[in-house]
């Protein structure tokens, strides 16, 4: 048992929707939050420069005695968490997209998954469809831009709505039935997402998900929690205020 925090890292302030999780599944472990507001977005960066920020960021976690890290981006795990799990002894939590239930349930036998193209393009993704697609169409979505949207803090006006219906009308014209929020900004994005392809469009992301593969990464080291604050140490590589600003816009829209 220990009160050393978990440390949580982003791009940005996408990584907020899976400490939320985090944060009701494990409401006594402390947390810091680090989003590399700098530098966001990673989708269009080299897999060599995002793997420079995560271990960047993980030093600064580490010096801050993060005991566990969640890699809470789809972009920077398919890129850097093997090479992370490699050089640090502490355990590493990445996201996954949620390919396995989206396949489980979709009737039209047709997915989609929105994400960045980074994220689309990496080997980590491939061998996940091939996995457990089976006979399931897996129609894949980049969708630039809405990082940026939602570290704007905005998660409903005209130009993020043009976006989400750009982006999702070619899987609606495929017959997806089934997508899949694949970057962890998007999950803001659920409600606009949501009225834009109508309620007979399932919408899966992992948050949920990864907060339980901690807490068992936490039992099996011992390492859980029972008496902690519960609390959260914010940082970030940009603007601290800006950043605070966006967070919250981030938690009057989705309160």
């Amino acid at each position: 048992m220990t009160v050393a925090p978990i440390g949580v890292m982003d791009s940005g302030v996408g990584g907020i929707s899976v400490l939320r999780e985090l944060q009701r599944l494990l409401p006594n472990e402390d947390f810091i939050y680090y989003a590399d507001h700098a530098h966001c977005p990673y989708g269009g960066k080299s897999r060599q420069a995002i793997v420079d920020r995560t271990v960047a960021i993980t030093e600064e976690l580490l010096a801050r005695g993060a005991k566990l890290i969640v890699v809470a981006c789809n972009t920077a795990t398919i890129a850097a968490v093997e090479y992370l799990r490699a050089s640090y002894p502490v355990p590493f939590v990445g996201m996954e997209p949620a390919i396995k239930p989206a396949v489980a349930q979709t009737r039209t036998g047709i997915v989609g998954v929105l994400a960045t193209g980074a994220a689309l393009a990496g080997e980590k993704f491939h061998a996940l469809v091939a996995q457990h697609a089976g006979g399931v169409r897996i129609i894949t979505q980049p969708c630039p831009g809405l990082v940026e949207q939602v570290e704007r803090g905005d998660l409903n006006g005209p130009q993020t709505r043009a976006l989400v219906e750009q982006y999702t009308r070619p899987l609606l014209a495929a017959g997806a039935d089934v997508m899949v929020l694949g970057c962890t900004h998007y999950p803001f994005l659920k409600p606009l997402i949501a009225e834009v392809v109508g309620p007979e469009v399932v919408l899966l992301d992992t948050g949920a998900a990864v907060a339980r593969q901690v807490e068992r990464v936490l039992q099996r080291e011992s390492l859980l929690a029972v008496d902690g604050r519960g609390g959260v140490e914010w940082l970030c590589s940009g603007d601290p205020q800006e950043f605070a600003a966006i967070r919250a816009r981030l938690t009057e829209f989705s309160a």
